[in-house]
């Protein structure tokens, strides 16, 4: 097993990519801090990942807080003994155009998808850079090159890779691999969500918009943060990999 013994923080990890993250590395043997807003989505990872074999908690609240990050991490280290992997994956859209955009729409983004990714890195770094190991994992998205509608949602992505490079040259020299991962279209319960004829539109442009022609899965982030958790990946980091079916090469 890829990740036997080590324990993982996965934020934003009741449901979607953050799920699969979640379960994947539980198939292979981590023991999971599990995150979400909603305690009834966190609740049934926590249910999923111990049928699995594997041991997980629970944790309740908004990485936008400090507190309640800090908590995430406290609980790592005093139920499982350390924390060894963190993937800092919970986000949010707000999605207007630029002209339309209002402060709280703006705000609200900024202070989930990276003052929050910011609180995962720096507060898990204290442990690890103590102990002279750590995987830290930040999900980014394609939409960090821009995307109509996304002027938040692109500036807070474009930002992960920005902190992902710095926190990777100031903790390389303590043990710890930072990388990003930048998601394409991901078939997740938040691209469900959107307007049907919007779907039926992006479903005719997939042949044009990504060379292998077809949505990508939690599986497929999930697979690919699972090499960047375990030690195959230890002389990568500050990179940013796009799995995103070749739309952005």
């Amino acid at each position: 097993m890829r990740l036997k013994d080590k324990v993982a923080v996965v934020t934003g990890s009741g449901r979607g990519i953050g799920e699969g993250i979640a379960l994947r590395f539980a198939e292979e043997g981590a023991k999971i801090v599990v995150n979400d807003v909603d305690e009834a989505n966190a609740n049934a990872v926590v249910k999923k990942i111990k049928d699995l074999g594997s041991d997980a908690v629970a944790v309740i609240g908004s990485v936008a807080s400090r507190e309640v990050v800090q908590k995430m991490v406290d609980t790592a280290v005093n139920v499982f003994g350390t924390i060894d992997i963190m993937v800092n994956n919970a986000g949010i859209t707000r999605d207007v155009i630029l002209h339309k955009m209002t402060d709280e729409q703006w705000n609200e983004v900024i202070a989930v998808n990276l003052t929050g990714v910011f609180y995962g890195i720096q507060i898990a770094a204290r442990v690890m850079r103590e102990k002279g190991y750590g995987k830290i994992i930040n999900i980014s998205s394609t939409s960090a090159l821009g995307n109509a509608g996304q002027l938040n949602y692109s500036a807070s992505k474009a930002g992960v890779i920005g902190m992902t490079k710095t926190a990777a040259k100031e903790l390389g020299p303590k043990g710890v691999n930072v990388n990003a991962i930048a998601p394409g279209m991901i078939w997740t319960d938040m691209m469900k969500s959107m307007p049907p004829q919007v779907i039926q539109q992006m479903d005719a442009m997939l042949p044009y918009l990504v060379p292998l022609n077809r949505k990508g899965t939690p599986q497929d982030v999930a697979n690919l943060a699972l090499f960047l958790a375990s030690d195959e990946s230890s002389f990568i980091t500050g990179q940013v990999i796009f799995c995103d079916g070749g739309m952005k090469m």
